[in-house]
């Protein structure tokens, strides 16, 4: 049974996974077997009957001449068997001196007409014989021992089996290509539309438009397009639903913080009135890093962006904070962002570090489809079972550092990884080699 269940896991590991791949098979193994089948069925059948049939016409053929021969023989009669084989039967007739015959040939790997001719000349003539079926290419040596003389006889190749019957195998091999390309093509047609949907979805993923996409293919494959399109319209519909009403709080809650504002700069100022200062700003700041959590900077379109200006800049952001940064760039500068987002998802990352640690490390690695950001300090760190409890929303560890880059919301790490998610990618936290924290962020480029 175990061996049984090992040989199908590995058929299973060895299929292959593309839908092209197993619908070719899927269309060919049948094909293939059908024309293994036919071509037995033809090779046990019908061609080895017709070359048993003309085997045993030509060896009836040279059993009467034999006949004639030892009924009379004298140079006349040898003379007229010639001409009466050269004439009625196509056969060319020698009659050489008494000699041995030659050496038995060795036999061919695959001769269907070796086997039913030395069977067939053995039935009817009963003489000692010699043939030589693979010698020369259009004709077939019999050679017949008679006692005073040896009959040499030679018979086209056609006479003794059916030659035509390659024509029937190059017919159903040509069938067999063009089924084959037949099917190739009308695959790779219903697949086009199929990729192109499975294109759609990663840009709209990844926050790129998809004007030119449109149903196309099978009548399965454009439902299958058609509810992609319709999820995408209520997506973006709800997307900007949300910015409007996030709009609209951001407008009233930042105008009641400015009447705060205003009415605490009216007052002295007083240990009391800076600490309502304090809470105000405080508050303000939590607010707007709300409002970058709800928002997600999902509205900003992907664009070429300079990654390598970037990290400069949040180099010179760190070491204002007083941390020593280092930034180093390998491969492609230019890569498809949201600028601001990704800006924000780095930031947060690399203040973060600037917080707690006085060494980071920024290296930006791109191969011209993936992305990477190490993000590497010196700092405390998280404690490994803690890595990714950091990322949940409104979550503040109390043993290691602050999660959040721009306050105490708790929001820092879960912006950044919603931002790289956003653009098809993620963000993991590793142990540094610094050692502190090592923050990567991966996304397509």
């Amino acid at each position: 049974m175990s061996g049984k269940t090992g040989l199908i896991g590995w058929i299973k590991r060895q299929a292959p996974r593309g839908l092209y791949t197993q619908s070719l098979i899927i269309i060919i193994a049948p094909m293939v077997l059908l024309q293994g089948v036919v071509a037995f069925v033809f090779m046990e059948r019908h061609y080895e009957l017709v070359t048993k049939r003309l085997s045993s016409a030509v060896s009836r053929d040279i059993a009467a001449l034999v006949d004639l021969h030892q009924s009379s023989p004298s140079p006349a009669t040898d003379a007229n068997i010639v001409r009466i084989a050269r004439e009625r039967l196509a056969l060319q007739v020698e009659f050489l001196a008494p000699q041995d015959l030659p050496p038995p040939l060795p036999k061919p790997f695959f001769s269907i007409l070796d086997e039913r001719l030395s069977s067939e000349i053995a039935d009817d003539i009963k003489l000692p014989f010699w043939i030589d079926t693979i010698g020369r290419s259009n004709f077939v040596e019999i050679r017949i021992q008679l006692g005073d003389a040896v009959m040499k006889v030679l018979a086209r190749r056609n006479q003794t089996y059916a030659s035509n019957s390659h024509i029937f195998l190059i017919w159903m091999v040509a069938a067999s290509l063009v089924l084959i390309g037949l099917a190739i093509y009308f695959l790779r047609a219903q697949l086009r539309p199929i990729l192109a949907l499975s294109e759609a979805a990663e840009r709209f993923g990844k926050g790129r438009p998809t004007p030119d996409f449109r149903p196309r293919g099978a009548r399965e494959i454009r439902l299958a397009a058609m509810s992609f399109i319709d999820m995408r319209d209520r997506i973006e519909r709800a997307m900007e639903q949300r910015t409007t009403m996030l709009a609209g709080v951001s407008h009233d809650l930042r105008t009641i913080l400015t009447r705060f504002r205003l009415q605490l700069a009216l007052l002295e100022e007083t240990p009391e009135v800076l600490d309502m200062n304090s809470d105000v700003e405080e508050m303000s700041r939590m607010l707007e890093a709300y409002l970058a959590f709800m928002r997600g900077d999902a509205g900003e379109p992907a664009s070429p962006t300079d990654i390598s200006l970037m990290l400069q800049d949040l180099k010179r952001a760190a070491e204002t904070s007083g941390a020593v940064a280092t930034v180093e760039s390998h491969g492609e500068n230019i890569a498809i962002v949201r600028p601001d987002a990704f800006r924000r998802c780095l930031q947060n990352l690399v203040a973060n570090a600037a917080r707690y640690a006085r060494r980071i490390a920024i290296v930006a690695v791109h191969d011209g489809r993936l992305l990477e950001v190490r993000i590497d300090d010196d700092g405390p760190g998280i404690p490994l079972d803690q890595r990714e409890e950091a990322f949940r929303p409104f979550l503040r560890l109390d043993e290691a550092r602050n999660q959040d880059g721009g306050g105490s919301s708790g929001l820092g790490l879960a912006i950044t990884r919603d931002i790289a998610r956003s653009h098809g990618g993620d963000v993991t936290l590793e142990s540094s080699p610094l050692g502190g924290l090592r923050a990567v962020v991966r996304v397509p480029a």
